[in-house]
């Protein structure tokens, strides 16, 4: 049956619509979370828990920076004085089918974009929707770039720093595994949204919420939000929260860019009409 033009649907209708998404978004999370499950092990071993070896690409990286600047660092120890611990009868399995899930979504974050945007789009103009293709290709750069950020920036620079934090020699570091994995989520996923301001910020412009002015104006207050945001997801040291919070400005710079084109392109198509 042909889908019913925007105007003739009922908010029951709209409700049954996104109904339909969802379960699609659902069904695509699912498939890819269980091609993730089967290949757990190398998720695991070559992913998950690769910040643990002192090979890791940022620790070397840091240890030539240290040792180039000839500063004594934690970032040239042989290994991490970490101990993963499993305490529960099914918490190795439960990890396993949570990071599956989380594998799903970040796979499938594309796909995810893409139905929303099927959802919204019949509201847009038509000149709006041809924009779509590129929307959903930015939006899934950003996610990924903040995932790859908070991957291979949040995750070592908080697991070294708290793995060698110590308040005395009778206390080993045997961590529970959910408490590791959690870090590593966490880093990911949050990294992932903080770096879709400037879609976020696209939107709130198109809809009059926030202006190119209002950006500007509060400037210095979101330097202080930025710091506190970099201050909650990174160790508390001040090295680590200046490189997080770097790449978060420059977002909020790029966002301004976006939100004056935004209403540049409004005042346009305003002048064509009058």
């Amino acid at each position: 049956m042909a889908k019913k033009n925007i105007n003739e649907m009922s908010f029951l209708d709209h409700l049954e619509d996104l109904r339909w998404h969802l379960i699609k978004i659902t069904l695509a999370i699912v498939i890819v979370a269980t091609l993730a499950f089967v290949f757990s092990r190398f998720i695991f071993e070559d992913i998950i828990f690769a910040p643990l070896d002192m090979s890791f690409p940022t620790y070397k990286y840091l240890c030539d920076v240290a040792t180039y600047l000839s500063v004594d660092t934690s970032f040239c120890s042989d290994k991490i004085p970490l101990i993963l611990q499993n305490r529960t009868m099914a918490g190795q399995f439960s990890a396993d089918i949570w990071t599956a899930i989380l594998a799903g979504f970040v796979i499938s974050f594309p796909y995810v974009v893409y139905q929303l945007w099927k959802f919204v789009s019949p509201g847009l103009h038509s000149n709006e929707r041809k924009h779509s293709r590129g929307f959903i290709v930015i939006s899934s750069l950003l996610f990924f770039m903040g995932a790859l950020f908070g991957y291979y920036v949040i995750t070592p620079l908080s697991i070294n720093f708290l793995a060698n934090y110590s308040i005395s020699s009778r206390v080993d570091n045997q961590i529970d595994i959910s408490s590791f994995i959690g870090l590593v989520r966490s880093s990911v996923l949050a990294s992932g949204i903080v770096f879709e301001l400037p879609i976020i910020i696209y939107f709130l412009t198109k809809i009059g919420i926030v202006t190119p002015e209002f950006l500007k104006k509060y400037r210095k207050y979101s330097l202080v939000v930025v710091l506190i945001l970099s201050a909650i997801i990174t160790p508390p040291d001040i090295a680590s929260q200046v490189i997080v919070a770097i790449p978060i400005l420059v977002l909020y710079e790029v966002s301004i860019i976006i939100s004056k084109v935004v209403v540049r392109n409004q005042k346009r198509k305003e002048k064509k009409h009058v």
